[in-house]
């Protein structure tokens, strides 16, 4: 199992705007083989950033969604913020999971290396 987390720089001005694209997303996503969960994190203080956290039964799973077609429709529809909405570059880390309060059975993915998107 692994996690996806895309750390978003957003002004607070379009705070409200980031989320309500969120609330309305195209969902495409959540019918992806070896998807598990989105969660959207709202930053308490100020400067951080808001933290779109997926989880993936495996690497592979995470890869076949960013390569799909579906990623790129979904993304489309969307929307987008204009480029002062954000305050920096958004930065997206990849997790192997090595343990999960909830699934005490779990098995580890094997390390994976370095994560490249393409």
């Amino acid at each position: 199992m692994i996690t996806v987390a895309n750390r978003i720089y957003v002004k607070q001005d379009f705070a409200d705007a980031f989320e309500q694209r969120f609330r309305e997303r195209a969902g495409l996503v959540d019918k992806m083989p070896g998807f598990i969960s989105n969660h959207v994190l709202r930053p308490v203080n100020e400067g951080d950033p808001y933290v779109v956290f997926t989880f993936w039964n495996s690497r592979q799973d995470f890869l076949n969604w960013v390569r799909s077609d579906d990623f790129v429709k979904g993304h489309a529809q969307s929307g987008t913020l204009p480029k002062e909405a954000f305050s920096q570059s958004n930065k997206l880390e990849l997790h192997e999971v090595v343990q999960d309060s909830t699934r005490p059975d779990l098995v580890p993915e094997a390390p994976g290396g370095p994560f490249n998107m393409h």
